[in-house]
């Protein structure tokens, strides 16, 4: 494997570190910046929604640039919305500092994307894609604690000082690391837009979306959902999101493998019917901490593994626009976020936050029904590959 690969990976986990990592010190803003909580909890929405809308326009947009060059450019970028969020004085600073990191980031982590399986040989693709999605999955899972422990330890704008410096150290090794890639042969926008046409592809995003609004259901309110279920206190519920976080980083790597010794199909449709089944077991072994341990580690496994399975079955399915739809994937997983922590705020205020496991399973089996009917479904004719206009 490509040693550069990993080195895709590390910027991936940078870049997504910055979208959830706000979660656990979301009343630290509040305080320092004089909103309310619901108010700071827009940050997270607004990066969200921009991320899952740029990702796509941005990637045609920038469809003839040299990969390298086109990496370090949104890299200054983002380095930049780093330093105006470290040092944003008031709220709406700070809000301006998001749209440039969700903006810069979101083509960030379609290059990796991208890039990665372009670096292997074709029975490599799925390994390549896994592997830059265990830096996303990493980042996603684990940005909420250590937002916690270090926004806790040394103030909210702490997590962000890492981030700038990693950013920072991210810029030289692309400097020294990377070669040029050149960019693919592109198709005309309105080509690739009827790739919309295949209900093959358009199935598999919505299985995406769903998916992962139903796992946002749940895993955005986790913290509040353990306080009402179990006794654990801070230290444990903390430990609970690292077993989890660590089980979503092996998930992300093991979707890959399994996508290239099982195939995609299998291991996507393989996944979802177990990943349904835990949400409605869930609730039920929180009294016994033996099977809820192992409920958790097999939620973060099977919350990652999907991911890289469902991007190599759309290359699979659409190779001549395979980058507008790994770009519309990582969309329609980031609006699954944006929709879930929405839907689940809904339930914490209205019903319950115990009937949030419920609700995340019902948008799962319904994910698996889409993941179906989407392998099941007649290959539309391929559409030929031709010079951008």
């Amino acid at each position: 494997m490509d040693k550069r690969i990993y080195f895709l990976m590390i910027i991936s986990f940078i870049i997504g570190l910055v979208e959830l990592i706000i979660s656990g010190i979301l009343d630290l803003i509040a305080e320092d910046l004089h909103v309310s909580i619901g108010q700071a909890g827009l940050l997270i929405t607004v990066f969200a929604i921009i991320f899952a809308v740029a990702a796509p326009i941005l990637l045609v947009m920038t469809a003839k640039i040299e990969r390298k060059r086109l990496t370090l450019v949104c890299l200054y970028i983002f380095l930049i919305g780093c330093i105006v969020t470290v040092f944003a004085p008031t709220f709406s600073i700070l809000f301006i500092g998001r749209i440039i990191l969700a903006l810069s980031g979101a083509l960030l982590i379609i290059l990796c994307l991208v890039m990665a399986p372009s670096l292997v040989g074709e029975q490599y693709k799925g390994r390549a894609i896994g592997i830059v999605s265990v830096g996303v999955s990493a980042s996603l899972v684990l940005g909420v604690p250590l937002g916690l422990i270090i926004g806790d330890s040394f103030g909210w704008r702490a997590p962000f000082v890492l981030i700038t410096i990693l950013t920072a150290l991210s810029i030289i090794g692309v400097h020294v690391l990377m070669g040029r890639i050149q960019p693919k042969p592109q198709i005309p926008l309105r080509q690739q837009l009827a790739a919309f046409k295949n209900h093959k592809i358009t199935l598999g995003l919505t299985t995406t979306f769903l998916y992962m609004t139903g796992h946002t259901i749940m895993y955005a309110y986790f913290k509040p959902y353990l306080e009402a279920t179990t006794g654990f206190n801070a230290t444990w519920i903390s430990v609970i999101y690292f077993i989890f976080g660590f089980s979503a980083v092996v998930g992300g790597g093991l979707g890959g493998v399994m996508a290239d010794l099982w195939g995609s199909r299998k291991t996507m449709v393989i996944a979802l019917v177990f990943f349904s089944a835990i949400f409605f077991i869930f609730p039920y072994s929180t009294d016994f901490f033996p099977v809820f341990l192992t409920i958790i580690i097999i939620w973060g496994i099977l919350s990652w593994a999907i991911s890289p399975a469902m991007q190599s079955y759309l290359i699979e399915i659409a190779p001549e626009s395979s980058e507008i739809q790994q770009s519309l994937n990582n969309s329609a997983l980031h609006l699954g976020v944006a929709v879930g922590s929405v839907i689940g705020a809904g339930i914490v205020d209205t019903l319950s936050v115990e009937v949030n496991p419920f609700a995340g399973g019902i948008f799962i089996i319904l994910s698996f029904i889409t993941v179906v009917i989407s392998i099941s479904s007649k290959k539309k004719t391929a559409y030929k590959t031709k010079s951008a206009i």
